[in-house]
């Protein structure tokens, strides 16, 4: 059913995973290197090509240099720590 208020292909989560939250991550280091290199120098652009190498690094095999970090930190890999995975 749809759900006007939901975020699509969330299923109505919130919660930040180290699924979702390596996303989140380059996304703001995108705009923060982006707003340096606009403001500061160029070479801040670097910051935003390393976010965007470490993205399609997580895209194409799923894990990242922030993922590991994230994991280790104690960050839960699911929204539900009782869910069981799919085959």
């Amino acid at each position: 059913m749809y759900n006007a208020g939901a975020v699509p292909g969330t299923d109505g989560d919130t919660d930040v995973t180290t699924a979702s939250s390596p996303r989140l991550l380059a996304g703001f280091v995108v705009l923060v290197g982006t707003l340096l290199a606009a403001t500061v120098s160029p070479w801040w652009l670097l910051l935003t090509g390393f976010a965007g190498a470490n993205l399609v690094l997580y895209g194409t095999i799923g894990w990242c240099p922030a993922s590991l970090l994230m994991a280790r930190l104690g960050l839960p890999t699911s929204a539900n720590p009782y869910a069981t995975p799919r085959p």
